[in-house]
This record gives C-alpha cells, structure tokens and sequence, in this order.
C-alpha cells in the first residue's frame, strides 16, 4: 500500500451511509454500522445514513437528494449488489453518474479474490461520480464493508495519501 505524507494534517470529508435491505434495520444492520464506525474512527463526519429496500426508485430519491446537497462529498452504500433478482443497486445508481470510476469495482474483486475466492466474481462493487459526490457501492455483507473500507476507501479517502487519492479531487471535481 501507499505510505502517507505527514506535511498536514487529516481533512475530514461528510459521508452518507446508505444500506439498501428488503430485511435489515437499524438494530441489525451491521454492514451499514461497520461503514459508519469506520468513517467514523477515520476521522470523518457521517452526515446522513439511511435505510432503504431494493428498490430501485426508493435508491434513486435518496442518492439523488444526497448528490444534490454540497454538504455531502463521499456517499457509500451496502447491499443490492449481487446477482439476484431483487439486487438492484447498480441498475438504480449507475444511470445518476456523470463519470464512471470502473477501477473501483476491479479493485474491490481483486483484493475480494484473497478472501472469498472465485465467489468474488458475483460481485458487482462498482463507483462512480455524480455532481461532485463520489459514490462507492459494496456488497451488503459486514466482510465486504470492512475489505471495501481497509482495502480501499481508508486510504483514497485520506488526502495524505500518496501518490494520489480520491480526497485531493474535490476541489477540481466540478471543473468544465
């Protein structure tokens, strides 16, 4: 991994956690508690976290009011991201993103490849921007948020990290 320059110190950015679950609440959404400690003991704000089943139209309302609103940076969600019938987060986001960031969701298969095997390849982790937000989608598992967190966003999240990171982007994420 990359090493990190100490010339300034840690940036905070404001992160929305959302876990898409036709089954899970807040008493046991423990992918969507992991993204949000995580962040947390990172050092960043979790500005809005929220629950929504697998719905495509119910996903869509509330990532396009978070794009919408500059006080959010960084959105990432949990679950709907596999193969089944009722797995619909990319189908629902995708189509809000005015660039893809395809390397994400290599990345997260990769690094998945140690842990799970060949069962990486079910995945469909995938990122993107939109007005200005990233937005990273994962796997509804805890296992998945915690490789997604500590393999990838820890780091790309930090704009000390070098030689380059997600975090550094924001000033030139709206440029035309």
């Amino acid at each position: 991994m990359t090493g990190h320059f100490n010339e300034s110190g840690f940036i905070p950015l404001n992160i929305a956690v959302l876990t898409v679950s036709d089954s899970r609440t807040r008493e046991n959404d423990t992918s969507g508690d992991s993204l949000n400690n995580n962040a947390r003991d990172a050092g960043h704000n979790v500005v809005e976290r929220c629950i929504v089943p697998d719905d495509i139209y119910q996903m869509r309302a509330i990532v396009s009011q978070w794009i919408a609103d500059t006080n959010v940076h960084v959105i990432i969600s949990t679950g709907g991201t596999g193969i089944t019938g009722r797995d619909s987060t990319p189908e629902a986001l995708i189509p809000l993103f005015d660039k893809s960031l395809d390397g994400f969701g290599e990345l997260f298969r990769t690094i998945s490849l140690d842990d799970i095997g060949t069962s990486a390849i079910q995945s469909r982790a995938f990122s993107g921007l939109a007005n200005g937000t990233l937005v990273f989608c994962l796997p509804g598992s805890t296992g998945a948020c915690r490789t997604g967190w500590d393999g990838i966003l820890k780091e790309q999240l930090d704009h000390r990290t070098r030689p380059c990171n997600f975090a550094q982007m924001f000033p030139r994420l709206l440029e035309k």
